[in-house]
C-alpha cells in the first residue's frame, strides 16, 4: 500500500465507519497520546524500564505491541494529513531531498556514528 492509498483508505473509513474526522487539534492530541504509548513500549523493550509485574510481554507480544502502536501513530498522522490537505507522498519526497542536500556529509563524517554500540 502506498502512502497515497493509505490516505485514501483512511479517508474512506473515516467517512463511512468513523462518521467524520475529529478536529485537527483533537487529532494532534490523539497523535501525542499514541506516540506516548509507543514510547512506553520502546522504553520497556529497548530501554531500562520494565513492565509491571504481571504485565510482562513475551517477544512475540512485544513485537505485536510495537507494530500496533506504530500503526496507531501512522493512522492519526494520515488523518491529520487528510485534514490539512498534505500529500504525504510529495512531502516525504521533498523531505528526502532536503535531508540529502543538508546532510550529504554530516553523518559520514561523524565519528560517533562509526562506532556501533
Amino acid at each position: 500500500m502506498t502512502l497515497q492509498e493509505a490516505q485514501q483508505k483512511v479517508d474512506e473509513w473515516i467517512k463511512t465507519v468513523g462518521v467524520r474526522y475529529f478536529s485537527e487539534l483533537t487529532n494532534m492530541t490523539i497523535l501525542t497520546e499514541e506516540v506516548g504509548e509507543l514510547a512506553k513500549h520502546m522504553a520497556r523493550i529497548y530501554g531500562e524500564q520494565s513492565y509491571k509485574k504481571g504485565k510482562e510481554l513475551n517477544a512475540t507480544q512485544q513485537q505485536e505491541a510495537l507494530a500496533d502502536e506504530m500503526a496507531d501513530v501512522l493512522w492519526v498522522l494520515l488523518c491529520l494529513a487528510n485534514q490539512t490537505e498534505v500529500d504525504l507522498t510529495a512531502a516525504l519526497k521533498k523531505n528526502f531531498d532536503k535531508k540529502t542536500i543538508r546532510d550529504h556529509e554530516r553523518h559520514t563524517s561523524n565519528d560517533k556514528l562509526k562506532e556501533h554500540p
